[in-house]
């Protein structure tokens, strides 16, 4: 059985305090309208939406689905 320490356990209510209080404050602003919702207001830098599409590339699941529209539609398809 493992046992957590004093310090893990601190650390994971540090974590999750965090996580909650990121949650509750961007709740909060993207609730002004469906624009701050589905777009942040417009103001979000071109690098992160990149970086978000990037790291979704590397998913289990997203290299089939690439391999099986290149192998229907050809190089183009993608």
């Amino acid at each position: 059985m493992v046992t957590l320490s004093t310090l893990d356990c601190a650390l994971i209510i540090l974590f999750l305090t965090i996580t909650l209080s990121v949650g509750i404050y961007v709740s909060k602003k993207s609730g002004r309208s469906s624009s701050e919702f589905f777009l942040s207001g417009r103001t979000m830098p071109w690098w992160f939406p990149g970086a978000s599409m990037v790291a979704t590339t590397f998913s289990k699941d997203i290299p089939n689905l690439v391999t099986d529209i290149v192998r229907t539609n050809g190089v183009s398809g993608n």
